[in-house]
């Protein structure tokens, strides 16, 4: 099972992920799409990069606005998976 981080290592990882903001144990970004459709693509990508990787995130579609959420549920909490999970997704939303 992969290691909590501590919030020492939580607050270095945000350090470098200005999109994310923790909320408990999750790292949550929402990203505003263009349109709907431009919203489904965002998270067909990520879903692609999550299944790669084996981890997932927890999606919201609201109209536009896509909201992910990241937690090791396994693990109770937040691990590097989540952190690395947040890099991939920002490369993917920064493409578009």
């Amino acid at each position: 099972m992969p290691e909590l981080l501590n919030d020492d290592e939580v607050s270095t990882a945000l350090d470098d992920l200005p999109h994310w903001q923790r909320e408990g144990d999750a790292l949550v970004r929402a990203v505003e799409a263009d349109s709907f459709a431009g919203g489904i693509r965002l998270v067909d990508q990520v879903a692609v990069t999550a299944d790669e990787r084996d981890h997932h995130p927890d999606i919201d579609i609201r109209w536009t606005t896509i909201t992910f959420r990241l937690s090791s549920h396994a693990a109770g909490g937040l691990t590097q998976a989540d952190v690395d999970l947040a890099h991939a997704i920002d490369a993917v939303a920064d493409q578009g």
